[in-house]
């Protein structure tokens, strides 16, 4: 009989891992076994007892997630058995035989904590220690009362945790100055995100996706004064229950909420030369209600920029050159409101209302020069007026229910995201081609539900399951406008276009968990996603035709971690993640807003699948803390913009035709690209007044390029992000901390993207018995420009693009906390929701440049 059933379950998973079907199929199966385990074995029915409890910090009264719980038979000095505690501060130890003994509870940085005399016998086979606090250890406990440095990185069993309002350099800032500080990730001059160097990162707040970063990631961040957010958390082996996309991981940004009871809430404000921001934030919690609101203003003073380009395509004989400067600023405004209900110990509702919006505007003109053997040399001055405001808002809802059985959970969540974002743009020249006036309209609106199931089988399984249905609509309007004889702008159909876009993602996953008694955690999971993509161009005139693209993606994980001791920890992961090409790569409409430098997108793209194999080890000696990983990552299909010389036909200022060679940037699957990589973060306190932290991540680019594509020799390139830190205490209420960042150049397979470093230096002073703080920042002093230079150079075509950017900044800053709070109470349960975890990070998806 148990042969059969072997043989059954191993024909069951070869069939699962051949067909996505299937796999629907048999996580059915399971589902319905599941709730027949649920009603037929009731809780403690495994052999032996339990032991559990909840383990507290001493300062806040909060609970301590991922603590290591160690069981040691009474005189026996090895372990028996142990866990970690959950994200609510709970553990639980299953198994354990009648006797007599003790536990030890370790947290990196603070002091062991041993409870003895546990004492189970066959009539009380179960033990509730109830709460254990546990309190810095004497160096901790010191830098916690002088400096408030208290655990500024935190390495989690599945992700890194960044606390950002511990850092001393954070005030006065924005969410991108914060972000360049966090281990993995790098920031380039534009604000483009990079975890592991791939910009396919999934940016998240509170857990949660936002539709404004859909829009723009790198100016909404840019827009989020860094006094709002509490920490980031980098996950960089997400398991099935997120969605698939993003290959390289997920990056969380935690705004500040206080979880206490009262009334509570805090003001800041930073001035500088380079930007100024404003945030407030109150609090109210009380019994089963919570309420909280924010509201943040951000500006910059306006920026001066100066650029300059040059191409040659040598078998052509065409080159072009220009330079130019451009005048900038921008400001924006954030606010939300959150509102929670506790309608008793097993249900639990929140709503949660975002709003950002905001406008830049960039002015400018360059000095262009353009050679053709057919048209010889053409030189001409353009002037450019751009204006963009976008806006949006984010709509969660979501309930949760326990059962009676513990940690059995059902939460249902919605989640509306709607945006619009306004494009105005004139551009005017002296000769080369027509004056044009343009604007583009885009909208987007996005529709998700989801629901997820939490259900431990027995002491030693636990199975996680959901299904979600995500629906995009997307319009944009691209009016174009040329002057006329008498210099009038009127409507040119040829060149104006409005596109609709239509992307869903139905998902469903499986997820099972395995706690051994050695000390050895295995969670395998899978999950199914099938997309459908559909576009149609109102533009009949140019030929462009309606496309659709569907397809199935099955994503399995896999990550087992070891206890090696209590304060030592090793972990290998497999996971599979996905890329969906957003609107700016699919669209096929030419967008011919800059004449010499136009772009198009390609509705055959492929998304790209990336293969990772992590093993991390991570380990903490008092208050030092060494984390180190090392991957392979393959990725197939990868997308990369392609640049290339076409000619094309325009019309000039006369209004006579004239055909040209412009740059076309296309996007296409290049190839495959296999990476190994290296990862190294440490921090160590010396001396008892000095910390010191430092991270570099390093890894590897060869792609293999599709033949058509192949031009010359493809190397192994090393490229690399690092960064050091140091913060010392000048006196008990007065920190100071440098920190400096280094960023390899980003390499493509037809040249690369600037390399970028940073320097800053801040002081901090508490005041008003630390309910208030004085910060002061310097960036960049003793330069007041960086240098950014990008190259391609792909057979026959050169080209060089290098811009100068203000950097160099003088800040001051100023915080205050008011209100009463108790912390006497427990934290309101952490709340599920919507995580839209997916599109290709930073690019447009709500129509805005889509043509």
């Amino acid at each position: 009989m148990e042969t059969k059933r072997s043989k059954a379950t191993i024909e069951i998973l070869n069939n699962l891992m051949k067909s996505p079907l299937r796999f629907a199929l048999v996580f059915i199966f399971l589902m319905t076994g599941a709730f027949y385990v649920r009603g037929q074995a009731p809780a403690g029915a495994a052999a032996g007892g339990t032991v559990s409890g909840i383990v507290i910090d001493s300062l806040n009264q909060k609970p301590v997630d991922y603590a290591t719980i160690s069981l040691f038979k009474n005189g026996a000095s090895a372990p028996v058995n142990g866990g970690l505690t959950d994200t609510k501060g709970n553990f639980k130890i299953n198994n354990v035989p009648p006797g007599e003994y003790r536990i030890q509870i370790d947290f990196v940085g603070y002091s062991r904590k041993t409870i003895s005399g546990l004492i189970l016998s066959t009539g009380k086979p179960n033990k509730n220690v109830g709460q254990i606090i546990i309190s810095p250890n004497a160096n901790m406990l010191a830098a916690v009362q002088i400096t408030g440095q208290q655990a500024l990185i935190e390495n989690r069993i599945d992700k890194l945790v960044f606390n950002a309002e511990k850092d001393v350099t954070s005030s006065g800032g924005n969410a991108t100055d914060i972000l360049r500080k966090v281990p993995m990730v790098s920031v380039d001059m534009d604000g483009n995100v990079a975890l592991r160097g791939s910009q396919n990162v999934r940016i998240l707040i509170n857990g949660k996706p936002s539709g404004a970063l859909t829009t723009n990631a790198a100016d909404v961040l840019k827009s989020m004064p860094s006094d709002q957010i509490k920490n980031i958390e980098v996950i960089t082996a997400p398991s099935a229950k997120y969605d698939a996309e993003g290959s390289a991981g997920i990056i969380n940004i935690i705004t500040k909420k206080k979880n206490v009871s009262g009334i509570s809430g805090s003001v800041s404000t930073g001035v500088g030369n380079r930007q100024n921001n404003e945030n407030a934030n109150l609090n109210f919690n009380k019994n089963k209600l919570s309420i909280t609101a924010n509201v943040g203003y951000n500006s910059a003073w306006p920026q001066t920029t100066y650029s300059s380009f040059s191409s040659q395509n040598s078998e052509l004989g065409t080159s072009s050159s220009s330079t130019g400067e451009s005048t900038s600023k921008r400001h924006f405004l954030s606010g939300s409101a959150s509102l929670g209900y506790d309608f008793n110990d097993n249900d639990s509702f929140s709503s949660s209302f975002s709003t950002r919006g905001g406008a830049f505007e960039n002015n400018g003109n360059t000095i262009n020069s353009n050679y053709s053997p057919s048209q010889g040399t053409v030189d001409y001055t353009a002037t450019n007026n751009n204006k963009n405001s976008f806006s949006n808002f984010d709509w969660n809802n979501d309930f949760t229910h326990k059962f009676k059985r513990e940690g059995e959970e059902l939460s249902i969540a919605g989640q509306w995201t709607h945006g619009t974002n306004d494009v105005n743009y004139l551009s005017e020249y002296s000769a080369f081609t027509q004056n044009q006036r343009a604007t583009n309209l885009g909208t987007n609106n996005e529709y998700t539900v989801q629901a997820d199931y939490v259900l431990p089988l027995n002491k030693v399984f636990k199975i996680e399951t959901g299904a979600k249905t995500i629906i995009r609509k997307i319009k944009s309007d691209y009016d174009f406008f040329n002057p006329d004889e008498s210099g009038q702008y009127i409507f040119n159909a040829n060149t104006s276009n409005t596109y609709n876009y239509g992307q869903d993602v139905y998902s469903g996953y499986g997820l099972l968990t395995t706690s051994l008694s050695n000390g050895i955690t295995i969670q395998a999971g899978a999950r199914v996603e099938n997309t459908r993509i559909d576009g149609n161009s109102g533009n009949t005139s140019v030929g462009l035709s309606p496309f659709k693209n569907d397809y199935t993606n099955f994503v399995p994980s896999l990550a087992i971690s070891k206890a090696l001791s209590p304060s030592q920890t090793i972990k290998l992961s497999y996971s599979k993640r996905i890329q969906r090409p957003s609107l700016q790569y699919l669209n096929p409409f030419r967008n011919t807003s800059d004449p010499l430098n136009q772009s198009q997108g390609n509705p055959a793209l492929s998304p790209e699948i990336a293969q990772t194999v992590e093993l991390n080890y991570s380990t903490f000696v008092k208050t030092s803390v060494i984390n180190a990983s090392v991957y392979y990552r393959r990725t197939a299909d990868i997308i990369e913009s392609v640049v290339s010389t076409v000619p094309f036909t325009t019309v000039d200022n006369n209004g006579n035709e004239v055909t040209r060679d412009v740059s076309l940037t296309n996007f296409l699957n290049v190839g495959n690209n296999n990476s190994i990589g290296t990862s190294l973060f440490g921090s160590v306190q010396l001396f008892g007044v000095l910390t010191l932290r430092g991270n570099i991540n390093a890894f590897t680019y060869k792609p293999q390029i599709i033949s058509s594509l192949q031009q010359g020799k493809q190397s192994t390139y090393i490229q690399y992000n690092a960064f050091v830190s140091g913060t010392v205490k000048l006196s008990p209420t007065l920190n100071a901390e440098t920190f400096l960042m280094q960023n390899s150049a980003r390499r493509t397979f037809q040249g690369t993207n600037p390399a970028f470093n940073l320097w800053v230096v801040g002081l901090k002073q508490e005041v008003w018995k630390k309910r208030g703080t004085i910060g002061l920042n310097v960036t960049q002093p003793f330069k007041d420009y960086k240098d950014f230079t990008s190259n391609i150079n792909s057979g026959p075509l050169t080209q060089s693009s290098k811009f100068s950017v203000p950097f160099r900044s003088f800040g001051v800053s100023f915080a205050y906390n008011f209100g009463k709070m108790n912390f006497g109470q427990q934290a309101p349960k952490k709340k599920r929701g919507v995580n839209n975890d997916d599109l290709k990070q930073g690019e447009a998806n709500t129509g805005q440049g889509a043509g």
